[in-house]
This record gives C-alpha cells, sequence and structure tokens, in this order.
C-alpha cells in the first residue's frame, strides 16, 4: 500500500454533488492486481506494470464511463512494449476505489499518486485521455519537471462540458462564480502555456463527442507540441481504429523524450 494523506481537502464548486452525479459515470470492476494510493481520506485501487526498472513511467488517466480494468491486459501489454512502465490510475469512486468522484478532489489526488511510485517526477510523463486529460495536465502543472505530457482525445473548454450538464445556480453559484473556479482550478491554457516539456496531442479528426478543435486548442496553448489528428474512428474507438499510427505516435514521442533504447523495444 503505497501514498500519502492530505487532510486538505479541496472545497469547491467543482466537488457539488449536482455536478458529480451529472459529469461521472462511475463503473465497479477490479483489476486482476490492485496497486493500492492513499490519499484523500480515500484509496484509489489502481494498477502498476512495471517490466522496465529505470525506464520512464506513463500516468494514465482514463476517460469517464471507464475504468483501469478496460486497460488490462491489451493497452498495457502495447504501452510497455514500447520500452516504459505505466501507472493506471484510478479515480475515487471507480473501480474498486473509495470515495466519491468531484471535478476537484481528482485534482487533489494527484501529488499522492505521484507520491507513491518509485520514480523520481522527472521520469514520468503523464498521459490522459478524454477528462483524464484535465488531470494529466494537473499532474504537469503541478510536477513540471516531468519528462512529458500526452493528451488524447482531451479537453481544452471545461466550462463549456459542464455547462452541458448543469446551470450555475443549480451549483449554488453565479455563473460568474463558476466561470472564475473553472479557470482557478482547471484551465489547460494557463497549465499548458506553464509547462515547458513537450506535449504529444492525439485526436480523432471526426471526435463527435469533443470536436477536434479542442485538440487544436491545446496543441496551440504548450510551448513544445506535436499535435496528430487521426484518421478514423471516433471519441471512443480512436485507439482501435488507428492502432498502428497512434503507438507508433506514442512510440516517437518517447524515443525524442529519452532516446529509449531499442533493446527496450520488442
Amino acid at each position: 500500500m503505497k501514498g500519502v494523506s492530505d487532510d486538505n481537502m479541496s472545497r469547491s464548486i467543482l466537488d457539488h454533488p449536482t455536478l458529480s452525479q451529472r459529469y461521472f459515470s462511475p463503473r465497479r470492476e477490479a483489476p486482476s492486481a490492485i496497486f493500492w494510493i492513499e490519499c484523500n481520506e480515500a484509496r484509489l485501487a489502481c494498477a502498476y506494470v512495471a517490466p522496465h526498472p529505470g525506464a520512464l513511467t506513463l500516468v494514465h488517466f482514463h476517460g469517464n464511463g471507464e475504468v483501469v480494468a478496460d486497460y488490462l491486459p491489451d493497452l498495457a501489454a502495447d504501452l510497455t512494449a514500447l520500452g516504459v512502465n505505466v501507472l493506471f490510475a484510478e479515480y475515487r469512486g471507480y473501480g474498486a476505489s473509495s470515495g466519491e468522484p468531484g471535478m476537484a478532489r481528482i485534482l487533489d489526488d494527484i501529488p499522492a499518486i505521484v507520491t507513491a511510485l518509485p520514480v523520481a517526477p522527472s521520469q514520468l510523463v503523464a498521459f490522459g485521455r478524454s477528462v483524464g486529460s484535465l488531470y494529466a495536465i494537473e499532474l504537469v502543472h503541478r510536477f513540471p519537471e516531468c519528462a512529458g505530457l500526452i493528451i488524447e482525445s482531451g479537453i481544452a473548454d471545461p466550462l463549456a462540458r459542464i455547462l452541458l450538464r448543469v446551470r450555475p445556480e443549480e451549483l449554488d453559484a453565479t455563473a460568474a462564480e463558476l466561470a472564475a473556479e473553472v479557470r482557478a482550478r482547471l484551465d489547460p491554457q494557463a497549465k499548458l502555456n506553464a509547462y515547458p516539456g513537450p506535449v504529444l496531442v492525439l485526436h480523432a479528426q471526426e471526435d463527435s463527442m469533443v470536436d477536434s478543435s479542442h485538440a487544436v486548442r491545446n496543441a496551440g496553448y504548450a510551448k513544445r507540441a506535436t499535435l496528430r489528428l487521426l484518421p478514423e474512428g471516433d471519441h471512443n474507438s480512436i485507439f482501435d481504429e488507428n492502432r498502428e499510427e497512434y503507438l507508433a505516435a506514442v512510440a516517437q514521442f518517447l524515443q525524442e523524450i529519452e532516446n529509449v533504447p531499442e533493446e527496450r523495444l520488442r
């Protein structure tokens, strides 16, 4: 069991129960081998696949309605074949984790996730898919020494996504108060602009859920971005429909970061 505790839990409009109920779609399914992380009065049921001593570690944040178990063993095998280790981070209230999801609470779980790993932040690459992009961006914001950031099907305008689900008054807030809280806690533009490391942005060209303009904006916000708009698939089929090109883009990005030795590639 790894991790740290933090008694300074976030008290944010973004953790209002109405928003959490409408935004998040948690499922209960445990990974076959759990790497427990204790944080902020919750236990996160993560998975840690680390066959390469001394290699970079990807910290993967999945999309909404998904759980860590969805990525095991297949994506774990695909990613570790690139010569890296992977921590699949679980959200509170998802999988076998305790607690309740909240947009700000999950942000505040990130230091415990990083601290739980037996490697320095400089050996981490944050990797976020869909809503997970907000948490991957937060990781490099809090730990700017991270080696890199991968955003897949990511969100560039979290306020717009929130307003699709709730009205400000349902959160006991004004429109100005909600907008200010989103800027303070979830602003991809400010966080990406401040991050000095390399960023890979992957997105399906025809994503009908989070359109590809989000990818263009996120790439534009970053100082050192590579944008790959993939020709096939949609929001939830981007990997399956573009598997070869997707993995090739990730492999090239990782090699540019670390010059991963060829003998570590299978």
